[in-house]
């Protein structure tokens, strides 16, 4: 696995990658409803996280189409955390989770077969020992001296576009000094030259969006949050659009 993720090219040169400038910007968009994006992976073979993860393909070829970038047969990857924790597990403090560098289709523009060639990514990826690996090399590069991590980190973070993050928040409503507590982001920090970040949090039947990104990169990372909900929309009404079809051919 180690030797795997060594050989992957570097991610293609997009406006997306390249000389970060170190001011952060943040921006978070409409939520939406969790049983609608349930439905839809259901109705399609999907998973919740094919669904999510589409979604944020389709924003981020949608946003380089609009700034003229042509996106056919576009591949990035997203670096994604995977939680190594057992179910069963005592919580402790402390982060205990790998890495895994998943192929996103933007250049696809049709939302079915975004989502199907995400599914399709994401099933060969299951037990795949690439987490367990980057969680052990990770921690071998902690004791190294900052010489040697500095390129190590680099190494890595050159297969990547972005940290995509996607956790299932409490499905109950939690209450703060009497308030309810509406909305949850979160940020995904990125290291090496990665300068996206997208968090993607499910809470009280809500998905929400969050997005940190380096100015240089993208400056006004809304115009890329706003993009989660049409994506969505679009892959919704094609998933009614194709079931109705089926149902009038019965």
């Amino acid at each position: 696995e180690f030797a795997k993720v060594v050989a992957l090219p570097d991610d293609p040169d997009t406006p997306l990658r390249g000389r970060l400038g170190g001011h952060k910007a943040v921006a978070w968009g409409e939520p939406l409803p969790l049983h609608e994006v349930r439905t839809v992976g259901k109705a399609l073979g999907c998973t919740i996280n094919d669904v999510l993860m589409s979604t944020v393909a389709g924003a981020l070829g949608g946003y380089l189409r609009e700034r003229g970038y042509d996106t056919r047969n576009l591949n990035v990857r997203a670096s994604v955390p995977v939680n190594l924790r057992a179910a069963d597990e005592p919580l402790t403090l402390g982060n205990r989770f790998g890495l895994v560098f998943v192929e996103m289709a933007v250049g696809i523009a049709n939302p079915l077969q975004r989502v199907y060639a995400m599914s399709d990514t994401m099933a060969a990826l299951k037990g795949s020992l690439q987490p367990p690996m980057t969680l052990m090399t990770l921690g071998l590069m902690g004791m190294l001296p900052a010489a040697v991590q500095a390129p190590a980190v680099e190494l890595f973070s050159r297969k990547a576009t972005a940290v995509v993050s996607n956790v299932p928040g409490p499905q109950s409503p939690l209450y703060l000094c009497g308030q309810r507590i509406s909305e949850m982001y979160f940020w995904v920090p990125q290291s090496g030259t990665i300068g996206l970040g997208i968090s993607i949090l499910s809470y009280a039947g809500q998905v929400h969006f969050g997005m940190i990104a380096d100015r240089r990169l993208v400056r006004d990372p809304g115009q890329v949050v706003a993009r989660f909900a049409p994506e969505f929309e679009k892959l919704l009404l094609a998933t009614t659009v194709g079931a109705l079809g089926l149902r009038e051919q019965d």
